[in-house]
């Protein structure tokens, strides 16, 4: 068996990697603050704040112009996606919260993107099966309910063109991907990331990012 060289994450080291980051701006701040301030219990949905730069940087790597948000919450990665994209590009974010989002949209405003972003207050699958079927998203990032993310990748690979991307969060689903008495969200992620290993219309590879990240590339 290979043994890791990954350097473990303490605290001292997690903030060193943040400041050797690009530094969240103060619309970002001001939003991952008040995310955990408003709903301490539900916080952890948020996206990590390496994971807005990241994001960012993919979008930028790419030349992406048209992104897909399958999870929004309190719009965090949303704003980092939208800023990065061209004055005319497009985000659609899928969520199904209004209470979440709308501290996402002042946020969005704040910053001066909330024209590229188009909020879809509905189920998911609803929304990606409206959308154009032919080939046309550059980037899609996808953390919402786990269950559903096999079906919301089936959705999005069609639309998806050749050398764009999808983004997938917590793939590591907070280490019990490995454990044999899993259940629940666990096992989904499990059936999703062996789901995404069998795909031939796409390349990826796994990331020990935040969560686990999973950033996979349409052939």
């Amino acid at each position: 068996m290979t043994e890791s060289k990954a350097t473990p994450i303490t605290a001292e080291m997690y903030h060193y990697v943040l400041a050797h980051n690009p530094q969240l701006d103060s619309v970002q701040r001001e939003l991952v603050e008040r995310t955990h301030q408003q709903f301490p219990d539900s916080a952890g949905m948020q996206s990590a704040p390496e994971q807005g730069p990241l994001l960012a940087f993919l979008v930028r790597l790419i030349g992406a112009r048209h992104v897909v948000e399958v999870g929004t919450f309190t719009g965090f990665s949303a704003l980092s996606m939208a800023q990065a994209l061209p004055a005319d590009g497009t985000l659609i974010a899928c969520d199904v919260s209004e209470e979440w989002t709308a501290y996402g949209r002042e946020a969005w405003a704040k910053a001066g993107v909330a024209d590229r972003i188009q909020l879809r207050i509905a189920p998911a699958l609803e929304t990606l099966r409206g959308m154009l079927t032919e080939p046309h998203i550059d980037l899609a990032y996808l953390d919402a309910d786990k269950a559903g993310y096999i079906a919301y990748w089936e959705e999005l690979v069609p639309r998806l063109r050749p050398g764009g991307l999808i983004v997938a969060d917590n793939v590591l689903f907070h280490g019990q991907v490995t454990d044999p008495a899993a259940s629940g969200s666990a096992v989904a992620i499990k059936e999703f990331n062996d789901h995404v290993v069998a795909d031939d219309r796409m390349e990826a590879v796994m990331l020990t990012v935040a969560d686990g990240v999973t950033v996979a590339r349409k052939r």
